[in-house]
């Protein structure tokens, strides 16, 4: 609804697909506050990232979503923002209205967290 209450506010200096998702984050954004759901640790502590070779590659995309859903919202958050959307740590900082270091904690926590789920999925696909 706001993309068509605020249309004419796109000014055509970047893609017309790009204005939309950024509404659309902001607005999710938004919600989740409202929420109270969003919770971050201010910390510098992080997981080491290893290989996962075998079991991403044999990983299915409705099974990586669904890893993904299972992390906890400032994680998944933080995750997606990175990850799929593609902001920065400083966008993400800013957009959160947290530090910097805690956008890098949680990505670096949510990274850990996926890898854990990935060794065990594919473990217990090892084992069948």
């Amino acid at each position: 609804m706001k993309v068509f209450t605020k249309i004419d506010l796109f000014k055509e200096q970047g893609s017309f697909e790009g204005w939309v998702r950024r509404i659309i984050v902001n607005e999710a954004l938004m919600a989740l506050r409202k929420e109270g759901k969003m919770k971050f640790q201010d910390t510098d502590f992080g997981f080491e990232i290893g290989q996962v070779g075998d079991a991403f590659a044999n990983l299915h995309v409705e099974e990586l979503n669904k890893l993904i859903e299972g992390l906890p919202i400032g994680y998944k958050t933080v995750f997606n923002l990175y990850a799929i959307e593609g902001y920065s740590h400083q966008e993400i900082a800013e957009m959160l209205g947290i530090q910097e270091g805690t956008s890098k904690s949680q990505l670096s926590r949510a990274r850990g967290l996926l890898q854990q789920k990935l060794n065990e999925l594919h473990n217990e696909k090892s084992i069948r």
